[in-house]
Parts: structure tokens; sequence; C-alpha cells
């Protein structure tokens, strides 16, 4: 495998043996590859938790990390996405990490460069590598995905959280459910009431509302979004022991999660974050490692 693009690529073992490549980094060290390549990060869209952790993997397994500014770069100027990358294989790098606000940006990319493209999230597409990590989280916790019940709760239509980690959780076997307002469902059945599910949740998956994604002003207060729709601190309450609160972030505090619980026993938040540093080492390891047939 050269590229990574969508989780809908790996198959369930694929996944699994990331999850554990990615723990093995974890207990012992991100080890440095053993060859030069060269490697730029594009974001076309603000990012601070997914480039930087990018930018940290690439530096620990000892890649030569290329700057890049969207903000400075030629699509100012009307380049188009697929020019910059063929000029960046020219320049001579091996491998981009892209996101970008296009959904299925990759489509007119992939098979046309030799560069390793990884897929840093498309508009409200994919993000596999968020999705990775999340599973690396979870597995943390549970050591199985089968039977699981998770609940991912919040801006469902316009999340490529919500759909790359529907796809991987479904295959591995978990059973996942979805809450939010009837309006923002997209393809997925929901329910819209915490009390159908909230003690029977083994993960709790809470999305940021994507305001820059609507059309429409939000039909609710902050206000009255967290009490219908957010993870109260009463809500909290009624979970099993075990459970754990996860959020891709950033975090709308008080909408949908309750600042407190941002940070307590059962809140995973800040654990994927450190998560997605190891992930994203064990992703750009398997596609170097398969640039060179290895």
């Amino acid at each position: 495998m050269n590229n990574l693009v969508s989780i809908k690529q790996l198959q369930p073992e694929q996944m699994i043996a990331l999850v554990k490549r990615a723990a093995e980094m974890k207990k012992d060290g991100i080890p440095r590859l053993d060859e030069q390549y060269y490697i730029s990060n594009l974001f076309f869209e603000p990012s601070t938790r997914t480039k930087t952790s990018f930018e940290m993997a690439e530096r620990r397994l000892g890649l030569e990390v290329v700057p890049f500014d969207a903000g400075f770069s030629s699509a100012l100027k009307g380049e188009t996405l697929y020019d910059t990358v063929k000029t960046l294989e020219a320049i001579g790098l091996d491998a981009l990490v892209i996101r970008h606000e296009e959904d299925g940006y990759y489509e007119k990319i992939i098979g046309k460069t030799n560069v390793t493209i990884i897929n840093g999230g498309d508009g409200s597409g994919q993000h596999p590598s968020q999705s990775l990590l999340d599973l690396f989280t979870i597995y943390e916790q549970f050591g199985s995905f089968e039977g699981l019940n998770v609940l991912i709760a919040g801006d469902v239509s316009h999340s490529r959280v919500a759909r790359s980690n529907a796809d991987a959780l479904t295959r591995l076997g978990a059973n996942v459910h979805f809450l939010c307002p009837p309006e923002w469902k997209g393809e997925f059945e929901a329910i819209h009431d915490w009390d159908e599910m909230i003690e029977t949740c083994d993960v709790v998956m809470l999305l940021r509302v994507q305001h820059e994604r609507h059309d429409e002003e939000m039909a609710y207060t902050k206000e009255e979004y967290h009490e219908r729709f957010g993870l109260t601190v009463e809500r909290e309450r009624q979970l099993k022991e075990d459970a754990i609160i996860m959020h891709p972030a950033p975090v709308n505090r008080g909408v949908e999660i309750a600042s407190e619980l941002i940070e307590s026993p059962k809140s995973r938040i800040f654990t994927q974050v450190e998560n997605g540093v190891y992930v994203r080492a064990a992703i750009i390891e398997m596609l170097l490692h398969g640039r060179n047939g290895r």
C-alpha cells in the first residue's frame, strides 16, 4: 500500500496491526527509519492536533519535513491541488499529508503521481488517521471491539470522523449508534434522546458542531444544544463505570460536552491527542516501507 486516503482501504486485520504497532511505539519509542525521506504537510484548512502530531511523528521517525504554508502558496494564484502535488513531486518529495475542504480531493491525484498521499481530512468525507487513533484509544481501554456499544453524538452529517469511525468500528464488531438533532443525521439512522442509550454505552464519542459547513444558522442556542444533545454532568453520572468519553477536538466547551468533563476520569480526550503521534508514525512507517516493497 502506497497511499492512505480512506479507512475503507484497510481490512480489519490491517487496522488491528496498525493499532498494535502504535502500541509498541508508545511503549518502546518511535524508531527512526533507516532511509532518508522528504515529506510535507499541505493543510488547506485549519488544524492544530492533526498537523502538529503528524509533524511530531515525522520528526521522530527521522524524516526531513519540508515546510508548506497554504496561505503563501501558489494556490492563492489559482494553482490546482494536482499541480501543487506534481510540483512537489518534481522537487523530490516522497510523501504528502493533505487536508483539503473538497470531499474526495484525492480522487484527482491517486494514480497520477508517485508521491505517497496521506489524507489528513477531506471536507465531510474521510479522516483515516483520526479513526485509527480512536481505535487505538478504545483498544487500550477494552482490548477488543467485539460487542462494544459506541455512541457517536453531535454534528453527524458534516463529520468525516463519524463516517470513518462508523465504518471501521462496525467492521471490527462494535455496535455503532448515532445521536443528533433530526436535521443532522445525514445518511445515518439516529436517535435524538440520550435516555435511549446512556446507561448501555461503552464509548461516548462527541463531535464538534461544524458551523463552517452549515449553510444555515443553528436552530439552537449553545445552551439549548448542550441541554438537549450535549453530554452534561448529569448524563455522565449515568454512564457505566468503565465507559469512556472521547472527542476528536477542538472542543466547544459547554456545547457538546460540559467543560468539567473534559479532564474527568472517564475522559480520554487528551489521551487521543497523545495517541495520534504514535498512530501517525505507524501509518507513515507502513506506507514508506511499502514504497520500497518491504
